[in-house]
């Protein structure tokens, strides 16, 4: 199998990070400019275009009517955890011993995207790292890193490499990371994902995005991160907590928590939980 050029896979980013922007700037069931416009407007050709379509396509973010173009696909149903002691979720790590690969480090600008999602100006600069999870020498996750440079300007690719980020953060940089707001979807590993994660392309992975603040209340990172659908789940612990429903769980009428039965002629209950990553170790 032909595996796409270090040139082809930049412009396709570069293709997908323009049209993640046309999906925010835009509400679901609109449509997008022609793949003569966009070809045009981002110099590239349709093929490659239609590579970086066909991964929105895959994932639900774009839909595609014969004859009629491509428009924002509908929003997806969000179901949120209700917070826990203190209104955070606890989250204890991920089993196994866990190491990373260096795949980029560089310093850009953020963009519009990023800069929105670091409340930052497009042109002020990030760090921009894409790095290589694995668990015991078995690749598990691609992480895509953004952190303004005011923030952290000594930050090093050996900091990105060893140890704990956050860690790193608190002792080197005096940066004590304090809340974070983090999102689950399910999505398919793209060919060049698939190579780096040793699984066949358009795999089934769980696509996280994180945006994490410190104790003064700035925002420090945005990363998001691409996870192997077949070694790798989410597990909760919940508790189901019987008396009024409270003001941080509000419950929808005729609505239900996913995987758990409605109950019928019962008050609402709100639902605790604690999540971690954990890995299916193969047989």
């Amino acid at each position: 199998m032909t595996r796409p050029s270090h040139g082809a896979a930049l412009k396709r980013d570069r293709v997908r990070e323009h049209l993640l922007e046309l999906i925010e700037e835009r509400r679901p069931g609109d449509a997008i400019p022609s793949e003569r416009s966009l070809c045009a407007r981002l110099e590239v050709s349709r093929p490659t275009l239609r590579a970086a379509v066909d991964e929105l396509v895959a994932t639900g973010q774009l839909v595609r009517e014969h004859g009629r173009g491509m428009f924002i696909a509908p929003g997806k149903i969000t179901q949120e955890l209700v917070p826990g002691a203190g209104d955070s979720l606890a989250v204890p790590p991920a089993s196994g011993a866990w190491t990373s690969r260096l795949l980029h480090f560089a310093v850009q600008a953020a963009g519009v995207r990023v800069g929105r999602k670091l409340r930052m100006s497009p042109a002020e600069r990030v760090f921009a790292v894409a790095r290589l999870r694995l668990v015991e020498t078995v690749p598990m996750a691609i992480e895509y890193l953004h952190l303004p440079v005011d923030l952290v300007p000594d930050l090093t690719e050996d900091d990105l490499a060893a140890g704990d980020l956050y860690d790193h953060l608190r002792d080197r940089h005096a940066v004590q990371v304090s809340q974070a707001s983090q999102s689950i979807e399910p999505t398919v590993v793209s060919e060049a994902e698939a190579e780096l994660l040793d699984v066949p392309p358009f795999s089934p992975a769980l696509l996280f995005g994180r945006v994490t603040t410190d104790t003064a209340g700035r925002t420090v990172e945005y990363c998001h991160s691409l996870y192997r659908g077949d070694r790798y789940r989410i597990v909760s612990r919940l508790s189901l907590l019987d008396g009024a429903p409270s003001a941080a769980a509000p419950s929808a009428a005729g609505g239900h928590h996913p995987g758990i039965p409605p109950a019928e002629a019962t008050p609402a209950r709100p639902v605790v939980s604690a999540t971690t990553g954990d890995i299916h170790r193969a047989d």
